[in-house]
């Protein structure tokens, strides 16, 4: 059976503290939760800034990584815990492959809106402010919220699969479609 691993992170802060978006920025960003499922073993698996080896190393062994946007920010992020080279690690990034198609971006949450009904709990500057509280509690909702995006990009990444085409609403609102060859 092939392993597919969905992932995503989040971090500890934004770009607007580290002074801006740049190639040595992100490292700068740190990693607060990372989620991973994995199709072989059917589980969720949270990770924190002390088991960032586990994940990576679950990255790594992985068929196929599967990630919204995560050649553009979260692999760059993590370079900050790895020399891995993660060009070398098989991924479908649902965001790199539609903008391809589409010449732009779509978010997560626009995609999975229109093609499974479902929407974002949270965003990543939730995250961050959660993170900076640092009570349990928040620390659960960042987790939570992590785990909800990595469970809509299964979704959104197996709907295409079975049926060969997303939706999105355009820049009118108009429920358009686009096919995809996963």
């Amino acid at each position: 059976m092939k392993n597919v691993v969905y992932f995503d992170i989040e971090t500890q802060k934004s770009f607007d503290e580290i002074g801006g978006r740049s190639v040595q920025s992100f490292q700068k960003l740190l990693m607060s939760v990372g989620v991973t499922y994995s199709t072989k073993d059917r589980q969720y698996r949270i990770f924190h800034e002390g088991t960032v080896q586990e994940m990576i190393e679950q990255l790594r062994r992985a068929d196929l990584v599967v990630g919204h946007n995560i050649i553009g920010f979260d692999y760059p992020v993590l370079t900050a815990y790895t020399p891995l080279d993660f060009a070398l690690v098989p991924t479908l990034d649902t965001m790199a492959d539609l903008e391809k198609i589409l010449h732009f971006r779509l978010s997560l949450d626009s995609i999975a809106k229109a093609t499974i009904g479902n929407t974002k709990t949270a965003g990543g500057l939730d995250a961050i402010r959660w993170w900076k509280k640092g009570d349990p509690e928040s620390l659960l909702k960042i987790a939570e919220y992590c785990c909800y995006d990595v469970k809509l990009t299964r979704l959104v990444h197996e709907y295409g699969q079975n049926h060969g085409e997303l939706f999105y609403a355009d820049k009118f609102g108009q429920k358009r479609s686009v096919k995809v060859k996963w």
